[in-house]
């Protein structure tokens, strides 16, 4: 007799980008992680935390995290009351499920997106309803009105890399009878987000993490901002010490220190721009990404075939099993270096 929960005996885990034990033999740019450091700031501020002999450490961190939200809260144009931090946004998609989705009930996404959203839906043992994409990058056969407890929307896209726009979230929040979730992971790197319209729509919740702008995926740190009384539910039901000294002070550091993330995204967007039109010079198709990563379809399409010749060269990109993504590739933008060589490996490869 096995003891688990049947949901969770049946369900499968979710599975993350490859990690190479010998990290620096590849050139990786399967995770979509930042290929420049954080802001200097963040290590004088974790140095200054830990002091000289590390005393710090014995005692527990901010539990209400409360530096950090006003960071943030500042940032962002509203009060603290609107902002709730977390271990990685992963974190608050988890919670947000807890705290909506009671087991039988129904949660939304779009697919292809973030896998994730099933996974976690899974382990509380709600219901999982997916819609696809058109060709124009529009939700296919969406109903006037959906009743589902919770939906996520990725903008933008990931792994396509498209955003929806203002507008149209805009628009759609007001057909969800339920709460809206707009995972904007890799807003930093588009035109523009929709923070803003948290104020208009109480449904409406925006989550951010510091994993890909900020370049602090191994900090896990997190955010969302929403109405006080989502993130009044959400501060109930998350673990009480979520966030240690270390990354609390990374955190605020990195948040007040915009000119240094302007810098960084102004990198990464114009090698996005660059590495996108030498791809397309060579066959190529491939979608404007607004994220900091681009999804490219070899001529042959055969995604599998380009990604085992550059795994070969210890060039990790992501190809992905999905009959729907599985012509193409998700390649993370690097440094120039790293870019010129998967371009040079691309040409060979053919």
């Amino acid at each position: 007799m096995n003891p688990l929960r049947n949901n969770i005996a049946e369900m499968n885990g979710y599975v993350p980008g490859f990690q190479p034990a010998d990290e620096s033999a590849w050139i990786k740019l399967n995770t979509n992680e930042n290929p420049y450091p954080p802001s200097p700031k963040v290590a004088e501020a974790i140095r200054a935390e830990v002091g000289a002999d590390g005393g710090s450490l014995r005692k527990y961190p901010d539990a209400a995290s409360r530096e950090m939200r006003a960071a943030a809260a500042e940032l962002f144009g509203v009060s603290p009351d609107w902002v709730i931090s977390a271990n990685g946004s992963d974190e608050l998609l988890n919670n947000l499920i807890r705290a909506f989705a009671g087991e039988g009930e129904e949660i939304g996404y779009v697919h292809p997106s973030y896998s994730y959203y099933s996974t976690l839906a899974e382990i509380q043992g709600a219901r999982v309803r997916t819609f696809g994409l058109t060709e124009d990058f529009e939700l296919a056969d969406f109903p006037e009105r959906y009743e589902g407890k919770l939906f996520f929307l990725t903008s933008p896209n990931a792994p396509l890399g498209f955003a929806f726009s203002r507008e149209w979230i805009a628009a759609f929040a007001k057909r969800c009878a339920g709460m809206l979730v707009v995972d904007e992971a890799y807003a930093d790197f588009a035109d523009g987000d929709v923070l803003d319209l948290v104020r208009e729509h109480e449904n409406l919740i925006v989550t951010r993490t510091f994993s890909k702008s900020y370049a602090l995926a191994g900090m896990r740190l997190g955010l969302a901002v929403a109405r006080p009384w989502v993130i009044a539910a959400l501060d109930k039901i998350r673990d009480h010490y979520h966030l240690d000294r270390l990354a609390l002070v990374a955190a605020t550091a990195a948040l007040r220190d915009q000119d240094y993330l302007r810098q960084t995204l102004a990198r990464i967007r114009a090698t996005r721009e660059r590495f996108t039109a030498e791809l397309r010079a060579i066959g190529y198709r491939v979608i404007d990404s607004q994220g900091n990563f681009v999804f490219a379809s070899p001529p042959d399409r055969d995604g599998g075939r380009v990604y085992q010749a550059l795994f070969e060269r210890k060039i990790l990109v992501r190809h992905f099993s999905d009959p729907l993504l599985a012509h193409g590739l998700r390649i993370s933008i690097g440094s120039e270096s790293d870019m010129e060589t998967t371009l040079a490996a691309m040409r060979e490869i053919g």
